[in-house]
C-alpha cells in the first residue's frame, strides 16, 4: 500500500493577556469644587482589576534534552495469523480484518491491527506470516531495565531496542502483565541514561505534560498537552485508573513515557479513544506508581499477581441512590457475589453498595477493580458498605485474580405509574433448574418495568435489597417506595440490578 504522509509545521500558540485600568479620584476623597457648586455627582470609583501574570509553559526543550536520551525505540518481530484472499492474492493482514494487500511491514500495519482493522472486511482462511511492529519504552536503571507496554511485545519472537545514539541491543522480555499492559525488558548494557520518576498523585488536572516516543516509527518525537482527568476506568482495563490527557498519541507511541513539567515520568502512554482510529484528543496513560509495582513483581518472579474480591458490580445512578436512600450516586453496587469467594466469606451480599476500601472512597464502579487489582492476593481489606440504609464495615481476605471484575451496565428506567410486572413463585423444579432458592418468575413486563429492560422469563430475586419471596411482598415494597425501586434480576446465568422509576 502506497501511503502519502503530509507533514505540517506546528502552529505557534500565542496567548495575549490585557488588563485595563480605570482612572478616577481616590475612593473616599473630598468633594470637588464642581460638586460643591451643584454639578452632577461623579460616578463611583471602580478599583482596577488586579493584573494576572501569564502562566508560562515549561521549557520542553530542556526536558527533552535531559530526559530524551533515556527514551528508546522498540522493534518487534514475530509471527501472526493472516487471512488468505480467496481470489488468489495473499492478504497480508493481522488477526484483525486489514485493508486489502497491506503488508505487515507497512508503517500503518500495527495501527490497523491495534484498532481492529477495517469494519466489514471479511476474513478467509488463515496462515502464519512474519510480522514487525514498533513501539517505545524508557530506561529505568543504568544496567538496562526498560519499561514498555505489554501489547507492544505481545507474541514477540525477537525484540530490538535502539537508543538515541543509534546503538542497538537485543532485548529479553522479563515478563508482561496484560491486566495492566505493563512489560519489562532487559538489555545487556552499562552506564545507560535513566529517567526520573515522579508521583501521579501530585498531578493536577490542567497541568502540562509531555510525551516522547516513536509515532509511526518517527523516533524521539515530542508532543505536549495537559492532564484532562485522573482515575479514568476503561471497559477493557478494569485494573488501571488511567491518566487522561490531550497529548497527541499515535501507534508507535505505546510504551513511551509521560513527563510532568519537572521532567519526571508520571505515566506510560498506552491507549487512545477514537471514533476514526486516529488520535482525536483523548489519550490514556498508566500511572507510573502502578507500573513500578508491576515491574518489581516481574523482576522478582517473572509475573505479576493481582488481588480479587469476587463480586460483579455496576454503577450507582440517581435512581439507585433514591432506592437505597444514599445521599448521592456513588459507590459500586454489588449485583452478584461469587460463591465461596473472598467477598462471600466476608459477608458481602447482592444489593450492598461498596463505599470505601481501606478508607479510599469508591466514587464510581470502575474505582473498585482498580483499587483491588493493585492490592496483593492474601491481603486483608477493610470494606465499607451501605446496607439497609446504613454503613457498616466488613473485612475480606483477597484472592488471586484470574479474570477482570465484571462491570455491568444497567439501562436507565423511564416511565411512571405502577411497576408493570406479572409475577408468580417459582416451582421447586424451576428453582432447581435455575440454581436458585426462591425468587419470582416474571411472566409479563409492561410499563416502567418493560421500559427499564426487564423481560418475560426473567427471575426477580430481590427488591431494594430484600429477597423477593412473594407477590404481596413486592406490592408492599412498591407501595413504600418513593420514586424508584431497584430490582435484582436473574437472566440465564447473569444477575444484574435494574432501576425502575415508578414515581
Amino acid at each position: 500500500m502506497n501511503t502519502q504522509t503530509i507533514l505540517q509545521s506546528p502552529k505557534r500558540l500565542v496567548i495575549a493577556l490585557a488588563a485595563a485600568g480605570v482612572l478616577g479620584a481616590a475612593a473616599g476623597g473630598a468633594y470637588t469644587s464642581a460638586h460643591a457648586l451643584g454639578s452632577a455627582p461623579q460616578p463611583p470609583v471602580v478599583a482596577a482589576a488586579p493584573m494576572v501574570a501569564p502562566i508560562a509553559a515549561p521549557d520542553f526543550s530542556v526536558i527533552t534534552a535531559q530526559q530524551g536520551p533515556a527514551v528508546v525505540n522498540i522493534s518487534v518481530s514475530g509471527m501472526t495469523k493472516t487471512a488468505l484472499d480467496t481470489s488468489g492474492d495473499d492478504d497480508d493482514s493481522g488477526s484483525a480484518a486489514m485493508p486489502p494487500g497491506m503488508s505487515p511491514n507497512d508503517p500503518f500495519y500495527q495501527f490497523f491491527r491495534q484498532f481492529g482493522g477495517v469494519p466489514g472486511h471479511r476474513q478467509g482462511p488463515q496462515r502464519s506470516v512474519p510480522t514487525r511492529a514498533e513501539g517505545s519504552g524508557f530506561i529505568l536503571s543504568p544496567d538496562g531495565i526498560i519499561l514498555t507496554n505489554a501489547h507492544v511485545v505481545e507474541g514477540a519472537k525477537e525484540v530490538t531496542v535502539k537508543l538515541t545514539d543509534r546503538r542497538e541491543y537485543r532485548a529479553k522480555v522479563l515478563g508482561a502483565d496484560p491486566k495492566t499492559d505493563v512489560a519489562v525488558l532487559k538489555i545487556n548494557a552499562k552506564d545507560l541514561p535513566t529517567v526520573k520518576l515522579g508521583s501521579p498523585k501530585d498531578l493536577k488536572v490542567g497541568e502540562w505534560v509531555l510525551a516522547i516516543g516513536s509515532p509511526f516509527g518517527f523516533e524521539n518525537s515530542v508532543t505536549a498537552g495537559v492532564v484532562s482527568a485522573k482515575g479514568r476506568s476503561l471497559p477493557d482495563d478494569g485494573f488501571t485508573p488511567f491518566i487522561q490527557t490531550d497529548v497527541p498519541i499515535n501507534p508507535g507511541n505505546s510504551g513511551g513515557p509521560l513527563f510532568n513539567a519537572r521532567g519526571e515520568v508520571v505515566g506510560i502512554n498506552s491507549q487512545i479513544y477514537s471514533r476514526s482510529g486516529g488520535y482525536q484528543g483523548v489519550s490514556f496513560s498508566i500511572p507510573i506508581d502502578i507500573a513500578m509495582r508491576v515491574k518489581d513483581q516481574i523482576v522478582a518472579t517473572g509475573h505479576a499477581d493481582h488481588a480479587k474480591l469476587g463480586v460483579a458490580v455496576q454503577e450507582v445512578n440517581q435512581a439507585f441512590a433514591d432506592s437505597f436512600k444514599l445521599d448521592k450516586p456513588q459507590g459500586a453496587l454489588v449485583s452478584n457475589v461469587e460463591k465461596g469467594g473472598p467477598a462471600d466469606k466476608a459477608g458481602l451480599k447482592s444489593g450492598d453498595v461498596i463505599l470505601k476500601v481501606d478508607g479510599e472512597p469508591i466514587t464510581t464502579s470502575g474505582d473498585l477493580p482498580a483499587i483491588i487489582g493493585q492490592m496483593a492476593p492474601g491481603q486483608k481489606a477493610r470494606i465499607e458498605v451501605w446496607r439497609d440504609g446504613g454503613a457498616r464495615d466488613l473485612t475480606a481476605q483477597l484472592g488471586n485474580a484470574s479474570d477482570k471484575v465484571k462491570v455491568a451496565k444497567a439501562e436507565e428506567a423511564v416511565g411512571k405509574g405502577k411497576l408493570g410486572l406479572a409475577l408468580r413463585p417459582l416451582q421447586p423444579q424451576e428453582q432447581k433448574e435455575a440454581g436458585i432458592a426462591g425468587g419470582l418468575l416474571i411472566e409479563d413486563a409492561r410499563g416502567p418495568a418493560a421500559n427499564a429492560g426487564i423481560q418475560q422469563g426473567d427471575v426477580l430475586l430481590a427488591i431494594n435489597g430484600t429477597p423477593a419471596r412473594s407477590v404481596d411482598q413486592v406490592r408492599e415494597a412498591v407501595a413504600k417506595a418513593d420514586k424508584s425501586v431497584a430490582l435484582l434480576i436473574q437472566r440465564g446465568d447473569e444477575k444484574i440490578f435494574v432501576p425502575v422509576n415508578i414515581g
